[in-house]
Order: C-alpha cells, then sequence, then structure tokens
C-alpha cells in the first residue's frame, strides 16, 4: 500500500512544480515591464522627439545674408534645452513667440543676428548662463519671384541670395524652342523692365541683367 501511494505522489511531483513555477497571466503586463518596453526618447529636437523628422534647412540660404520676413519658417535650436528648440513661424506681424521668452522679433533679421538675439535674451532671463542658439531656414516664403511662360521650369522661386535676370532664367532650365528672347519682360510693380537674351550673350547692354527683387515677375513669350 505504501508502495502505491509513494508511486502516485512521485507521479505527480512534476506537474506540481510546473505550476509553483509558472508566471500569473494577466491582461496587462506589470508596469515595471512596460516602462522596459518603451523606447528611448531622443534629445536635442523636439520633432524627433515627436516621431518626426526635423524638417531641412532651405539649400543656399546664407545665414548671414537671408532676412527674415512674414510666412517664412525656421528652425530654432537650443543646445541642451528641448523646451525652446522647435520649428517657428514668422507672423504677419514679424514675430516669433518662444516659451519663457515671449514675442521676439524676426522680421528684418539675418538668421545669424536672431540666434543672437535669443542667446541675449536668454543670458538678461537667467533661463540658461551660457546659451548656444543655431537658427536655420526651412522655408522661404517672404522672398519669391516667379518665371511665367516659354521657360521648361516655370513657377516660383525662393529669393534666398542675390540673383540677376540671366541666372534665374538658367534656373528656370532654359527657354523652350519657340521662346522670344528678345524681349523678356520683368514686371515690377508698376514698372516693366526689359531684358534682350541675345543681346546678353553678345556682351551688349549688361545693364539690362537686373539684381530681382520680391515679388518680381519675369515673362517670357
Amino acid at each position: 500500500m505504501r508502495t502505491a501511494i509513494w508511486s502516485a505522489l512521485l507521479a505527480a511531483l512534476p506537474a506540481l512544480c510546473v505550476g509553483a513555477s509558472a508566471p500569473q497571466q494577466s491582461g496587462d503586463p506589470s508596469p515595471q515591464l512596460q516602462q522596459q518596453a518603451l523606447p528611448k526618447s531622443e534629445t536635442g529636437d523636439p520633432a524627433k522627439m515627436a516621431g518626426q523628422p526635423a524638417p531641412a534647412a532651405v539649400p543656399g540660404v546664407d545665414n548671414s545674408l537671408y532676412l527674415l520676413g512674414s510666412d517664412d519658417q525656421v528652425l530654432i535650436r537650443v543646445w541642451g534645452d528641448d523646451r525652446l528648440s522647435g520649428p517657428y513661424l514668422v507672423r504677419p506681424d514679424g514675430r516669433i513667440s518662444m516659451p519663457l521668452m515671449g514675442e521676439i522679433l524676426a522680421s528684418g533679421k539675418t538668421p545669424e543676428a536672431l540666434g543672437k538675439d535669443i542667446e541675449n535674451g536668454l543670458k538678461a532671463k537667467e533661463i540658461l548662463m551660457h546659451p548656444s542658439v543655431a537658427v536655420q531656414v526651412t522655408s522661404v516664403q517672404s522672398r519669391k519671384y516667379r518665371i511665367n511662360g516659354e521657360v521648361l521650369k516655370p513657377g516660383a522661386f525662393p529669393l534666398t541670395n542675390p540673383i540677376r535676370v540671366r541666372d534665374a532664367l538658367v534656373e528656370a532650365g532654359g527657354f523652350k524652342d519657340f521662346a522670344n528672347k528678345k524681349d523678356i519682360r520683368i514686371l515690377r510693380g508698376e514698372k516693366i523692365l526689359h531684358f534682350n537674351w541675345n543681346d546678353m550673350v553678345k556682351g551688349k547692354h549688361p545693364e539690362q541683367n537686373v539684381l530681382l527683387e520680391p515679388g518680381d515677375l519675369i515673362i517670357v513669350r
């Protein structure tokens, strides 16, 4: 009899051990497990922390020359402080609004000058003792010229750096087959300027190759 009882206990022992060692199952993992499963957040850029790539700088913009204007977009990086870093839009009143800083005039300033103003403000408000600020232009909306008509790539172009009529036409891909190259017109407000491509390539009348201004419209018929 004793032999039969011991045999039954030995047969049941593995099942009892497994039941004792198995973790309890629940609908939700423990907070500790949930925390381990979360990815580590990236620092230095709120856009990345939100899962979005940082906006790219506009190619060709000289941060020491380009003047910011209404509706331009910039990416401001305040090294070591994610609260202030991120994308900003220059409002129609020419200002941007930053956390902890308030209203800052941006219109009419270069990105470099705006960065210096922010650094000085951070020190004056004792937010950061040794701030380092970088400002990049990510969208040019305030300064553009347009080219319409018989060119390969008509449309609006950002006026990020000084450019003349000839170079603007090259940027537009050149002319279509039946374009009138002798009488290209630049509409500037109420003024009409004339540009003769054929004369220009012959070295004649260089004065007609003017610098473009924001809002200029080049028409190639």
